[in-house]
């Protein structure tokens, strides 16, 4: 039977490999989240709002966000208990991720402006053909008089 250690430098030893470990956890959960690189850059649509809203659906970084602050979050915990001997590959992994979570959010907005722009755009293009194609339409009918 092995003896139980209730010994405070033990358990910290294993309360800061659970923290790590915890850290890490969330931040593979993240990277599961992210979009598809595939998915971001390839496209079946046939006109440039199908392309629009088929990478705005592509962008979605889903629960990446909850997961990079999870992470984060167990990440501070451990550092400011001094629990992590040295955490600067942790940071580095969480900083890339948030980094790379804001870019695709940013991006996102992006996309869903121009998804409300570009039909205005060619509905206004539509209006001045029209408006063009009447005015040449009253011009000949003056020249015939």
């Amino acid at each position: 039977m092995s003896q139980s250690t209730f010994d405070d430098d033990d358990l910290f030893g294993e309360a800061a490999e659970e923290t790590r470990a915890e850290v890490r956890e969330h931040l593979q959960a993240a990277r599961a989240e992210l979009p598809d690189a595939d998915a971001v850059w390839e496209t079946d649509a046939d006109n440039v709002l199908g392309a629009l809203n088929g990478l705005k659906s592509a962008l979605d970084v889903g629960d990446a966000v909850d997961s990079v602050r999870s992470a984060k979050k167990a990440y501070v915990l451990g550092e400011r208990a001094d629990a992590f001997e040295d955490a600067d590959d942790l940071k580095a992994e969480i900083e890339e991720l948030e980094s790379l979570v804001g870019d695709i959010e940013a991006a996102a907005e992006e996309v869903g402006s121009l998804t409300g722009t570009v039909p205005a755009i060619r509905g206004a293009l539509q209006d001045a053909a029209e408006a063009g194609e009447a005015e040449e339409g009253d011009e000949s009918e003056g020249d015939e008089e």
